[in-house]
């Protein structure tokens, strides 16, 4: 979500990089629910004996969850940051 919008606001002369920081909420609500259901897939996979198909699936689905919401968490923390540094420098 995150690259998808920065690239959106270099392509347009309309937005600035900044307004990219739109897209930080829904970044962070997709990957905790990419998360929330790689748990859930990896739970009704555990009663079964050995590697069930779709394992790794889910192992990879939470990984990738998980890497999305922190770095949503990052780019909130990049833009509060430049948001003091912009309160300062004035």
């Amino acid at each position: 979500m995150l690259p998808a919008a920065i690239v959106g606001t270099r392509s347009s002369e309309r937005y600035d990089l900044l307004d990219a920081a739109a897209a930080i909420p829904v970044a962070a609500i997709l990957g905790l629910l990419a998360w929330a259901l790689a748990r859930r897939a990896r739970s009704r996979l555990a009663p079964t004996l050995g590697h069930p198909k779709g394992s790794r699936t889910a192992r990879l689905g939470r990984f990738l969850g998980l890497l999305g919401f922190v770095l949503a968490l990052t780019a909130a923390g990049s833009v509060g940051v430049y948001a003091v540094l912009s309160l300062v420098s004035d």
